[in-house]
Protein backbone atom coordinates (compact mmCIF):
# COMPACT_ATOMS: atom_id res chain seq x y z
CA UNK A 1 0.00 0.00 0.00
CA UNK A 2 0.93 3.26 -0.79
CA UNK A 3 1.46 6.25 2.12
CA UNK A 4 -2.29 7.40 1.21
CA UNK A 5 -3.99 4.72 0.60
CA UNK A 6 -2.86 3.79 4.38
CA UNK A 7 -4.05 7.16 5.61
CA UNK A 8 -7.35 6.35 3.91
CA UNK A 9 -7.97 2.94 4.98
CA UNK A 10 -6.29 3.20 8.67
CA UNK A 11 -6.19 6.62 9.65
CA UNK A 12 -8.68 8.86 8.36
CA UNK A 13 -11.27 6.68 10.83
CA UNK A 14 -9.70 7.54 14.03
CA UNK A 15 -9.82 11.53 13.23
CA UNK A 16 -13.76 11.09 12.53
CA UNK A 17 -15.18 12.54 15.97
CA UNK A 18 -12.75 15.37 15.52
CA UNK A 19 -13.72 18.07 13.06
CA UNK A 20 -10.36 20.16 13.10
CA UNK A 21 -8.96 17.12 11.33
CA UNK A 22 -10.67 18.18 8.56
CA UNK A 23 -11.04 14.32 7.13
CA UNK A 24 -6.90 14.36 6.98
CA UNK A 25 -7.80 15.59 3.57
CA UNK A 26 -5.57 19.44 4.03
CA UNK A 27 -1.74 19.93 4.72
CA UNK A 28 -2.80 20.40 8.28
CA UNK A 29 -5.38 20.62 11.26
CA UNK A 30 -8.06 23.65 12.96
CA UNK A 31 -7.66 23.94 16.41
CA UNK A 32 -9.41 26.71 18.51
CA UNK A 33 -9.03 26.33 22.48
CA UNK A 34 -12.55 26.34 24.56
CA UNK A 35 -13.37 29.83 25.49
CA UNK A 36 -11.31 31.09 28.43
CA UNK A 37 -8.65 27.83 28.14
CA UNK A 38 -5.12 27.85 26.89
CA UNK A 39 -3.74 24.93 25.04
CA UNK A 40 -1.21 22.20 26.28
CA UNK A 41 1.29 20.48 23.70
CA UNK A 42 3.36 17.60 24.52
CA UNK A 43 5.33 15.18 21.97
CA UNK A 44 6.60 11.89 23.03
CA UNK A 45 8.71 9.21 21.16
CA UNK A 46 8.57 5.48 21.60
CA UNK A 47 11.34 3.75 19.77
CA UNK A 48 12.26 -0.27 18.66
CA UNK A 49 14.55 -1.46 21.86
CA UNK A 50 14.30 1.90 23.63
CA UNK A 51 10.47 1.67 24.34
CA UNK A 52 9.25 -1.42 23.65
CA UNK A 53 10.82 -4.87 23.27
CA UNK A 54 9.36 -5.04 19.39
CA UNK A 55 7.68 -8.84 19.76
CA UNK A 56 4.61 -6.80 21.63
CA UNK A 57 1.54 -7.16 19.75
CA UNK A 58 0.90 -3.65 17.48
CA UNK A 59 -1.60 -2.55 19.41
CA UNK A 60 -0.39 -2.58 23.12
CA UNK A 61 2.73 -0.68 21.03
CA UNK A 62 0.10 2.04 19.56
CA UNK A 63 -1.70 2.21 23.00
CA UNK A 64 1.39 2.82 24.32
CA UNK A 65 2.41 5.48 22.37
CA UNK A 66 -0.61 7.32 23.09
CA UNK A 67 -0.58 6.64 26.67
CA UNK A 68 3.03 8.28 27.54
CA UNK A 69 2.06 11.42 25.79
CA UNK A 70 -1.74 11.57 28.06
CA UNK A 71 0.32 10.73 30.64
CA UNK A 72 2.34 14.26 30.05
CA UNK A 73 -1.59 16.04 29.48
CA UNK A 74 -2.41 14.39 33.19
CA UNK A 75 0.83 16.22 34.54
CA UNK A 76 -0.67 19.29 33.61
CA UNK A 77 -4.00 18.83 34.60
CA UNK A 78 -5.13 19.07 31.39
CA UNK A 79 -8.22 17.20 29.43
CA UNK A 80 -7.39 15.30 26.29
CA UNK A 81 -8.44 16.96 22.61
CA UNK A 82 -6.53 15.78 19.68
CA UNK A 83 -3.43 14.28 18.92
CA UNK A 84 -0.94 13.61 15.65
CA UNK A 85 0.86 10.79 14.83
CA UNK A 86 4.03 10.42 13.06
CA UNK A 87 4.62 6.80 11.89
CA UNK A 88 7.96 6.03 10.50
CA UNK A 89 7.71 2.14 9.52
CA UNK A 90 10.41 -0.69 8.30
CA UNK A 91 9.46 -1.91 4.88
CA UNK A 92 8.32 -5.27 5.71
CA UNK A 93 5.50 -3.67 7.49
CA UNK A 94 2.32 -5.80 6.97
CA UNK A 95 -1.39 -4.72 6.33
CA UNK A 96 -1.58 -7.03 9.36
CA UNK A 97 0.34 -5.42 11.45
CA UNK A 98 -1.21 -1.66 10.51
CA UNK A 99 -4.60 -2.66 11.22
CA UNK A 100 -3.74 -3.81 14.49
CA UNK A 101 -1.90 -1.02 15.13
CA UNK A 102 -4.85 1.32 14.08
CA UNK A 103 -7.12 -0.84 16.47
CA UNK A 104 -4.97 0.37 19.51
CA UNK A 105 -4.94 3.68 18.87
CA UNK A 106 -8.98 3.91 18.65
CA UNK A 107 -9.35 1.56 21.43
CA UNK A 108 -7.15 4.17 23.98
CA UNK A 109 -8.16 6.86 21.90
CA UNK A 110 -12.11 6.24 22.85
CA UNK A 111 -11.07 5.42 26.28
CA UNK A 112 -9.69 8.30 26.78
CA UNK A 113 -11.96 10.78 24.04
CA UNK A 114 -9.23 11.80 22.22
CA UNK A 115 -9.11 11.67 18.64
CA UNK A 116 -6.22 11.78 15.96
CA UNK A 117 -6.35 15.46 14.26
CA UNK A 118 -3.25 14.67 11.28
CA UNK A 119 0.21 13.53 10.80
CA UNK A 120 2.65 12.05 9.00
CA UNK A 121 3.63 8.23 7.69
CA UNK A 122 6.90 7.34 6.19
CA UNK A 123 9.10 4.29 5.79
CA UNK A 124 12.00 4.17 7.10
CA UNK A 125 14.99 2.05 6.70
CA UNK A 126 15.63 1.68 10.73
CA UNK A 127 13.43 0.18 13.17
CA UNK A 128 10.07 1.16 13.81
CA UNK A 129 9.68 4.70 15.56
CA UNK A 130 6.53 6.49 16.48
CA UNK A 131 6.12 10.17 17.64
CA UNK A 132 2.81 11.70 19.11
CA UNK A 133 2.32 14.82 19.78
CA UNK A 134 -1.15 15.87 22.17
CA UNK A 135 -2.74 18.17 22.44
CA UNK A 136 -4.90 19.41 25.63
CA UNK A 137 -6.54 22.06 27.28
CA UNK A 138 -7.01 23.94 30.74
CA UNK A 139 -8.81 26.91 31.75
CA UNK A 140 -6.68 29.68 31.64
CA UNK A 141 -3.53 29.60 34.19
CA UNK A 142 -4.59 26.49 36.24
CA UNK A 143 -2.04 24.74 34.27
CA UNK A 144 -0.27 22.71 37.01
CA UNK A 145 3.56 23.35 36.96
CA UNK A 146 7.03 21.50 38.23
CA UNK A 147 8.02 25.44 39.62
CA UNK A 148 5.58 25.51 42.13
CA UNK A 149 6.92 23.47 45.27
CA UNK A 150 7.12 25.16 48.48
CA UNK A 151 9.30 24.69 51.67
CA UNK A 152 7.19 22.36 53.99
CA UNK A 153 5.09 20.70 51.16
CA UNK A 154 4.17 17.17 51.50
CA UNK A 155 5.16 14.72 48.30
CA UNK A 156 2.96 12.24 46.68
CA UNK A 157 2.65 9.54 44.37
CA UNK A 158 -0.40 8.02 42.85
CA UNK A 159 -0.08 4.10 43.18
CA UNK A 160 2.16 1.98 43.26
CA UNK A 161 6.31 2.25 42.43
CA UNK A 162 8.22 -0.50 40.51
CA UNK A 163 5.51 -2.41 39.22
CA UNK A 164 5.99 -1.35 35.38
CA UNK A 165 10.12 -1.78 36.05
CA UNK A 166 9.27 -5.37 37.34
CA UNK A 167 6.86 -6.33 34.29
CA UNK A 168 9.73 -5.87 31.67
CA UNK A 169 11.99 -8.09 34.04
CA UNK A 170 9.60 -10.61 33.78
CA UNK A 171 9.09 -10.09 29.89
CA UNK A 172 12.79 -10.01 29.26
CA UNK A 173 13.31 -13.30 32.06
CA UNK A 174 10.26 -15.25 32.34
CA UNK A 175 11.76 -17.16 35.17
CA UNK A 176 12.28 -14.10 37.66
CA UNK A 177 10.42 -14.19 40.94
CA UNK A 178 7.05 -11.87 41.37
CA UNK A 179 4.92 -11.37 44.23
CA UNK A 180 1.82 -11.33 42.00
CA UNK A 181 0.47 -13.40 39.08
CA UNK A 182 3.50 -11.82 36.74
CA UNK A 183 0.48 -10.68 34.03
CA UNK A 184 -0.16 -7.85 36.43
CA UNK A 185 3.41 -6.45 36.47
CA UNK A 186 3.84 -6.76 32.48
CA UNK A 187 0.32 -5.31 32.26
CA UNK A 188 1.47 -1.92 33.76
CA UNK A 189 4.75 -2.01 31.62
CA UNK A 190 2.74 -2.86 28.54
CA UNK A 191 -0.61 -0.82 29.53
CA UNK A 192 0.53 2.65 31.01
CA UNK A 193 -2.53 4.17 33.02
CA UNK A 194 -2.07 7.90 32.78
CA UNK A 195 -4.06 9.51 35.79
CA UNK A 196 -5.91 11.87 33.78
CA UNK A 197 -8.72 12.61 36.24
CA UNK A 198 -6.51 12.66 38.84
CA UNK A 199 -4.58 15.38 37.15
CA UNK A 200 -7.58 17.87 36.22
CA UNK A 201 -8.68 17.26 40.30
CA UNK A 202 -5.01 18.55 41.18
CA UNK A 203 -5.47 21.76 39.63
CA UNK A 204 -6.70 23.37 42.54
CA UNK A 205 -4.62 21.62 45.00
CA UNK A 206 -0.92 20.58 43.88
CA UNK A 207 1.64 23.36 44.18
CA UNK A 208 3.79 21.07 41.55
CA UNK A 209 3.43 18.35 39.24
CA UNK A 210 4.80 15.90 36.82
CA UNK A 211 4.17 12.25 35.42
CA UNK A 212 7.21 9.67 36.25
CA UNK A 213 8.84 8.31 33.41
CA UNK A 214 12.22 7.90 34.15
CA UNK A 215 12.03 7.21 37.82
CA UNK A 216 11.20 8.68 41.21
CA UNK A 217 14.16 10.13 42.49
CA UNK A 218 15.31 11.60 38.73
CA UNK A 219 12.09 12.76 38.00
CA UNK A 220 11.72 14.02 41.52
CA UNK A 221 15.09 16.32 41.10
CA UNK A 222 14.03 17.86 37.40
CA UNK A 223 10.56 19.68 40.14
CA UNK A 224 13.43 20.26 42.72
CA UNK A 225 15.41 22.16 39.87
CA UNK A 226 12.21 24.11 38.70
CA UNK A 227 11.19 25.06 42.23
CA UNK A 228 14.62 26.19 43.99
CA UNK A 229 13.87 23.47 46.45
CA UNK A 230 15.61 20.15 47.91
CA UNK A 231 13.09 17.07 49.20
CA UNK A 232 13.49 14.20 51.52
CA UNK A 233 11.73 10.77 50.75
CA UNK A 234 11.26 8.59 53.70
CA UNK A 235 11.76 4.54 51.87
CA UNK A 236 9.28 2.55 54.53
CA UNK A 237 6.56 4.83 52.76
CA UNK A 238 7.07 4.26 49.59
CA UNK A 239 3.95 2.59 47.69
CA UNK A 240 5.45 -0.55 46.86
CA UNK A 241 3.53 -3.26 44.64
CA UNK A 242 1.67 -5.96 46.63
CA UNK A 243 3.30 -8.88 48.50
CA UNK A 244 6.87 -6.56 47.01
CA UNK A 245 9.39 -5.91 49.49
CA UNK A 246 13.55 -5.80 50.88
CA UNK A 247 15.94 -3.37 49.37
CA UNK A 248 15.78 -4.45 46.04
CA UNK A 249 12.20 -3.92 45.60
CA UNK A 250 13.16 -0.02 46.95
CA UNK A 251 15.65 0.75 45.01
CA UNK A 252 13.46 -0.10 42.22
CA UNK A 253 10.39 2.26 42.63
CA UNK A 254 13.08 5.09 43.61
CA UNK A 255 15.11 4.30 39.79
CA UNK A 256 12.95 2.04 37.90
CA UNK A 257 11.11 4.19 35.73
CA UNK A 258 7.90 3.96 33.15
CA UNK A 259 5.62 4.05 35.62
CA UNK A 260 3.48 6.96 34.64
CA UNK A 261 2.45 7.71 38.25
CA UNK A 262 1.99 11.55 38.66
CA UNK A 263 4.24 12.84 41.79
CA UNK A 264 2.98 16.22 42.39
CA UNK A 265 3.30 18.25 45.85
CA UNK A 266 1.13 20.15 48.22
CA UNK A 267 0.55 21.80 51.45
CA UNK A 268 0.09 20.09 54.66
CA UNK A 269 -3.06 21.62 54.94
CA UNK A 270 -4.60 19.99 51.77
CA UNK A 271 -3.91 16.48 53.77
CA UNK A 272 -7.74 16.00 54.28
CA UNK A 273 -8.44 17.07 50.34
CA UNK A 274 -5.82 14.79 49.33
CA UNK A 275 -7.44 11.79 50.98
CA UNK A 276 -10.93 12.22 49.86
CA UNK A 277 -9.83 12.12 46.48
CA UNK A 278 -7.87 9.34 46.50
CA UNK A 279 -11.40 8.01 47.55
CA UNK A 280 -13.36 9.25 44.81
CA UNK A 281 -10.61 8.09 42.66
CA UNK A 282 -10.00 5.16 44.20
CA UNK A 283 -6.86 5.58 43.61
CA UNK A 284 -3.58 5.38 46.17
CA UNK A 285 -2.15 8.66 46.86
CA UNK A 286 0.74 8.36 48.89
CA UNK A 287 2.37 11.07 50.62
CA UNK A 288 6.34 9.87 50.61
CA UNK A 289 8.03 13.13 51.99
CA UNK A 290 8.39 17.10 51.90
CA UNK A 291 10.06 19.19 50.58
CA UNK A 292 13.07 20.88 52.02
CA UNK A 293 15.67 23.65 51.60
CA UNK A 294 18.60 23.38 49.58
CA UNK A 295 18.79 21.74 45.92
CA UNK A 296 19.00 18.07 47.17
CA UNK A 297 16.84 14.68 46.93
CA UNK A 298 17.53 12.71 50.32
CA UNK A 299 16.50 9.33 51.10
CA UNK A 300 16.30 8.03 54.29
CA UNK A 301 15.68 3.87 55.01
CA UNK A 302 13.53 2.99 58.11
CA UNK A 303 16.83 4.25 60.68
CA UNK A 304 16.80 7.89 59.15
CA UNK A 305 20.08 6.79 57.57
CA UNK A 306 21.14 8.04 53.96
CA UNK A 307 20.32 5.38 51.07
CA UNK A 308 23.19 5.72 48.09
CA UNK A 309 21.63 4.96 44.94
CA UNK A 310 24.23 3.79 42.01
CA UNK A 311 21.40 4.83 39.31
CA UNK A 312 19.12 7.51 39.74
CA UNK A 313 16.29 6.60 36.40
CA UNK A 314 16.62 6.19 32.92
CA UNK A 315 18.79 7.87 30.75
CA UNK A 316 18.34 8.21 27.02
CA UNK A 317 22.44 8.95 26.86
Amino acid sequence: MDEFSIIAKYFKPLAANFSGSLNLSDDAALLSPPEGHELVITKDAISHCIHFIGNESPDLIAGKALRVNLSDLAAMGAQPICYFLALMLPANTTEDWLEKFAEGLKKTGDEFKIALAGGDTTRTNGSLSISITAIGSVPRGTALRRNGAKIDDDIYVSGTLGDSALGLQLLLNPTSHAPLPSSHFINRYLTPQPRISLGIALRDIATACMDISDGLVQDLEHTCTASSVGATIHSPLLPLPLGEGGVRAIETALTGGDDYELLFTAPPAKKTIIEQLAKTLQLPLTCIGKITAGNNVQILDENGKTIELDKKGFSHF
